[in-house]
Protein backbone atom coordinates (compact mmCIF):
# COMPACT_ATOMS: atom_id res chain seq x y z
CA UNK A 1 0.00 0.00 0.00
CA UNK A 2 1.32 3.53 -1.16
CA UNK A 3 -0.06 6.89 0.71
CA UNK A 4 -3.33 7.93 1.82
CA UNK A 5 -6.40 6.98 3.88
CA UNK A 6 -10.45 6.99 3.21
CA UNK A 7 -11.22 5.20 -0.31
CA UNK A 8 -12.89 6.09 -3.37
CA UNK A 9 -16.68 3.75 -4.35
CA UNK A 10 -15.08 2.34 -7.55
CA UNK A 11 -12.84 -0.76 -7.51
CA UNK A 12 -9.19 0.65 -7.21
CA UNK A 13 -6.17 -0.96 -6.08
CA UNK A 14 -2.36 -0.92 -4.63
CA UNK A 15 -1.09 -3.53 -1.72
CA UNK A 16 -2.62 -3.76 1.89
CA UNK A 17 0.23 -3.77 4.26
CA UNK A 18 1.61 -6.66 6.20
CA UNK A 19 4.86 -7.57 6.72
CA UNK A 20 4.51 -10.32 8.55
CA UNK A 21 7.31 -12.91 8.69
CA UNK A 22 8.47 -14.23 5.51
CA UNK A 23 6.00 -11.87 3.88
CA UNK A 24 5.18 -12.97 0.10
CA UNK A 25 6.23 -13.29 -3.68
CA UNK A 26 6.75 -16.24 -6.42
CA UNK A 27 9.00 -17.22 -8.66
CA UNK A 28 8.66 -17.51 -12.41
CA UNK A 29 12.04 -16.19 -13.80
CA UNK A 30 14.79 -15.30 -11.68
CA UNK A 31 15.51 -11.43 -11.88
CA UNK A 32 16.40 -10.02 -8.63
CA UNK A 33 20.39 -9.12 -9.09
CA UNK A 34 22.90 -8.99 -6.79
CA UNK A 35 24.62 -5.74 -8.38
CA UNK A 36 22.46 -2.72 -7.59
CA UNK A 37 21.22 -1.66 -10.75
CA UNK A 38 20.77 2.13 -11.15
CA UNK A 39 18.64 5.14 -12.74
CA UNK A 40 18.68 8.15 -12.03
CA UNK A 41 15.97 10.82 -12.41
CA UNK A 42 15.13 14.68 -12.03
CA UNK A 43 12.74 15.90 -9.46
CA UNK A 44 10.15 17.05 -11.73
CA UNK A 45 9.13 19.77 -8.54
CA UNK A 46 12.76 21.56 -9.13
CA UNK A 47 14.25 23.53 -11.36
CA UNK A 48 17.76 24.98 -12.59
CA UNK A 49 20.38 25.34 -10.02
CA UNK A 50 18.06 23.75 -7.02
CA UNK A 51 16.67 20.11 -8.56
CA UNK A 52 17.54 17.39 -6.97
CA UNK A 53 18.29 14.16 -8.39
CA UNK A 54 16.93 10.23 -7.24
CA UNK A 55 17.85 6.77 -8.54
CA UNK A 56 16.34 3.71 -8.68
CA UNK A 57 18.62 0.74 -7.27
CA UNK A 58 17.58 -3.08 -7.77
CA UNK A 59 18.44 -4.09 -4.69
CA UNK A 60 17.69 -8.03 -2.63
CA UNK A 61 14.77 -8.33 -0.80
CA UNK A 62 16.47 -8.64 2.41
CA UNK A 63 18.22 -5.31 1.74
CA UNK A 64 18.25 -3.70 5.83
CA UNK A 65 17.21 -0.22 3.83
CA UNK A 66 14.26 -2.21 1.66
CA UNK A 67 13.51 -3.76 5.27
CA UNK A 68 12.93 -0.27 7.33
CA UNK A 69 11.06 1.16 4.34
CA UNK A 70 8.51 -1.71 4.64
CA UNK A 71 8.15 -1.77 8.27
CA UNK A 72 7.60 2.12 8.29
CA UNK A 73 4.98 0.95 5.51
CA UNK A 74 3.31 -1.55 7.82
CA UNK A 75 3.08 1.04 10.90
CA UNK A 76 0.77 3.58 8.32
CA UNK A 77 -0.70 0.47 7.04
CA UNK A 78 -1.92 -0.61 10.66
CA UNK A 79 -2.84 2.52 11.89
CA UNK A 80 -4.87 3.14 8.89
CA UNK A 81 -6.81 -0.19 8.69
CA UNK A 82 -7.10 -0.52 12.71
CA UNK A 83 -10.31 -1.31 13.96
CA UNK A 84 -12.62 -4.38 15.35
CA UNK A 85 -12.18 -7.53 13.75
CA UNK A 86 -12.21 -11.06 14.66
CA UNK A 87 -8.90 -12.82 15.64
CA UNK A 88 -9.44 -15.36 12.43
CA UNK A 89 -10.07 -12.34 10.00
CA UNK A 90 -6.53 -10.98 11.16
CA UNK A 91 -5.06 -14.11 10.62
CA UNK A 92 -6.20 -14.50 7.22
CA UNK A 93 -5.72 -10.78 6.06
CA UNK A 94 -2.35 -11.86 7.59
CA UNK A 95 -1.85 -14.80 5.81
CA UNK A 96 -3.13 -13.34 2.59
CA UNK A 97 -0.84 -10.49 2.69
CA UNK A 98 2.38 -12.32 3.69
CA UNK A 99 4.93 -12.51 0.73
CA UNK A 100 7.47 -15.42 0.39
CA UNK A 101 10.91 -14.13 -0.48
CA UNK A 102 11.54 -16.67 -2.96
CA UNK A 103 8.78 -15.49 -5.16
CA UNK A 104 10.45 -12.03 -5.34
CA UNK A 105 11.24 -11.38 -8.73
CA UNK A 106 12.76 -7.80 -8.12
CA UNK A 107 13.12 -5.05 -5.25
CA UNK A 108 13.59 -1.35 -6.12
CA UNK A 109 14.51 1.45 -3.56
CA UNK A 110 14.45 5.03 -4.76
CA UNK A 111 17.22 6.64 -3.83
CA UNK A 112 17.65 10.35 -2.93
CA UNK A 113 20.66 12.88 -3.71
CA UNK A 114 22.01 12.43 -0.88
CA UNK A 115 21.53 8.76 -0.52
CA UNK A 116 18.51 8.85 1.45
CA UNK A 117 16.32 5.54 1.10
CA UNK A 118 12.74 7.54 0.04
CA UNK A 119 10.18 4.71 -1.55
CA UNK A 120 10.50 0.96 -2.22
CA UNK A 121 8.19 -1.73 -4.39
CA UNK A 122 8.26 -5.03 -5.57
CA UNK A 123 7.50 -7.69 -8.05
CA UNK A 124 6.38 -11.40 -7.07
CA UNK A 125 5.18 -14.07 -9.49
CA UNK A 126 1.71 -14.90 -8.55
CA UNK A 127 -0.05 -17.28 -10.78
CA UNK A 128 1.52 -17.08 -13.60
CA UNK A 129 1.36 -12.95 -13.11
CA UNK A 130 3.65 -10.00 -12.28
CA UNK A 131 2.21 -8.89 -9.27
CA UNK A 132 3.37 -5.37 -7.85
CA UNK A 133 3.42 -5.38 -3.85
CA UNK A 134 4.83 -3.37 -1.02
CA UNK A 135 4.84 -0.02 -2.33
CA UNK A 136 5.60 3.08 -0.37
CA UNK A 137 6.95 6.12 -0.75
CA UNK A 138 8.08 7.79 2.56
CA UNK A 139 5.65 10.58 3.39
CA UNK A 140 7.51 13.93 3.44
CA UNK A 141 8.70 12.65 -0.03
CA UNK A 142 5.33 12.69 -1.69
CA UNK A 143 4.04 15.00 -4.19
CA UNK A 144 7.85 14.96 -6.08
CA UNK A 145 6.70 12.58 -8.56
CA UNK A 146 8.07 9.45 -7.04
CA UNK A 147 5.75 7.06 -7.12
CA UNK A 148 5.44 7.46 -10.41
CA UNK A 149 8.84 7.13 -11.41
CA UNK A 150 8.66 4.02 -9.55
CA UNK A 151 6.13 2.42 -10.99
CA UNK A 152 6.75 3.25 -14.54
CA UNK A 153 10.39 1.74 -13.80
CA UNK A 154 8.54 -1.43 -12.47
CA UNK A 155 6.99 -1.41 -15.97
CA UNK A 156 9.89 -1.30 -17.29
CA UNK A 157 11.30 -4.13 -15.73
CA UNK A 158 8.40 -6.31 -16.85
CA UNK A 159 8.75 -4.67 -20.30
CA UNK A 160 11.79 -5.99 -20.11
CA UNK A 161 11.37 -9.29 -19.15
CA UNK A 162 8.60 -9.81 -21.52
CA UNK A 163 5.45 -9.98 -19.15
CA UNK A 164 2.25 -9.12 -20.64
CA UNK A 165 0.63 -7.52 -17.89
CA UNK A 166 1.17 -6.17 -13.71
CA UNK A 167 -1.92 -6.48 -11.30
CA UNK A 168 -1.71 -4.81 -7.80
CA UNK A 169 -4.22 -4.86 -4.98
CA UNK A 170 -5.23 -2.81 -2.77
CA UNK A 171 -7.64 -1.77 -0.08
CA UNK A 172 -10.11 1.03 0.54
CA UNK A 173 -8.36 3.11 2.60
CA UNK A 174 -5.60 4.18 0.00
CA UNK A 175 -7.08 6.89 -2.18
CA UNK A 176 -4.42 8.50 -3.30
CA UNK A 177 -2.64 5.17 -4.16
CA UNK A 178 -5.75 4.49 -6.45
CA UNK A 179 -5.65 7.68 -8.17
CA UNK A 180 -1.77 7.58 -9.09
CA UNK A 181 -3.08 3.67 -10.53
CA UNK A 182 -5.68 5.20 -12.22
CA UNK A 183 -3.45 8.25 -13.77
CA UNK A 184 -1.24 5.84 -15.02
CA UNK A 185 -3.27 3.71 -16.72
CA UNK A 186 -4.58 0.32 -14.72
CA UNK A 187 -7.95 -0.52 -15.03
CA UNK A 188 -10.34 -2.48 -11.90
CA UNK A 189 -10.46 -6.20 -12.34
CA UNK A 190 -12.43 -8.45 -10.07
CA UNK A 191 -10.65 -9.74 -6.66
CA UNK A 192 -8.31 -12.54 -7.00
CA UNK A 193 -7.36 -15.10 -4.88
CA UNK A 194 -5.97 -14.74 -2.01
CA UNK A 195 -8.14 -11.77 -1.36
CA UNK A 196 -11.46 -12.68 -2.49
CA UNK A 197 -12.19 -14.02 1.18
CA UNK A 198 -9.50 -12.78 3.50
CA UNK A 199 -9.97 -8.72 1.83
CA UNK A 200 -13.40 -9.19 0.16
CA UNK A 201 -13.05 -4.65 0.10
CA UNK A 202 -9.82 -5.34 -2.00
CA UNK A 203 -9.76 -3.10 -5.36
CA UNK A 204 -7.55 -4.89 -7.67
CA UNK A 205 -5.94 -3.47 -10.88
CA UNK A 206 -3.96 -4.82 -13.75
CA UNK A 207 -1.96 -2.87 -16.53
CA UNK A 208 -1.38 -4.25 -19.98
CA UNK A 209 1.90 -3.83 -21.17
CA UNK A 210 1.90 -5.55 -24.77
Amino acid sequence: MDLTASAPATPRGVDAAASAPGSVGCAIAEIALHTPEQTQMKDPTMSGSTERLFRFERVEWDDPRAAVLRARMDVEMTARYAGPGSPELDDAVTAALRIDPADILATVLVVDGDGTPIAHAALRTHDGDWEVKRVIVSDDQRGRGVGRALMNELERIARAAGVPRLILQTGSKQPDAVALYEKIGYTPIPIYEPYIEAIPHSFCFEKLLA
